[in-house]
């Protein structure tokens, strides 16, 4: 939705970003007092959707990641609303998961409004067809960053 938004109405790109950051940011938090709160009730149902792969891998990324677990996912084409219930299943620190949330969507979709303000609808089949690639390629960039670290 937010690519035609901003192919509409271009000088309006970075207000519809920021509106799309805040209210994602503000579905996280929902997702996280989910995960905090009611994830004995929702364990059964999650089971049986195609995201509970995903929801054991969020798990395990956040023993070892935290912040950055959340960061990647919120870029990158991982599904958020996974790792945002985990964060609150792991009852994550609450200032450092919406910082990393911010920065995380915020970086993607004010890539995607700029992108679409600057190159119209020439940039929408690009952004189309490369921004998975981009968010995989940050996935790798963050992981290879963590290990030369941890050495």
């Amino acid at each position: 939705m937010l690519a035609p938004m901003c192919l509409a109405n271009p000088r309006r790109a970075m207000w519809f970003a920021l509106l799309t950051t805040l209210a994602s940011v503000a579905g996280g938090l929902l997702g996280y007092l989910i995960g905090y709160f009611a994830f004995d009730a929702i364990e059964p149902w999650l089971r049986e959707t195609r995201y509970w792969a995903a929801y054991e891998q969020a798990v395990a990324w956040f023993d070892t990641w935290g912040f950055w677990a959340i960061f990647v996912a919120g870029f990158s084409p991982i599904p958020y609303k996974v790792f945002t219930i985990a964060g609150g299943v792991a009852s994550m620190a609450l200032a450092p998961f919406v910082l990393a949330s911010l920065v995380g969507r915020g970086a993607r979709f004010f890539l995607v409004a700029g992108l679409m303000a600057w190159g119209g609808e020439r940039m929408e089949a690009v952004l189309h067809r490369y921004v998975d690639r981009l968010g995989w390629a940050t996935v790798a960039v963050v992981v290879m960053g963590a290990l030369i670290y941890s050495l």
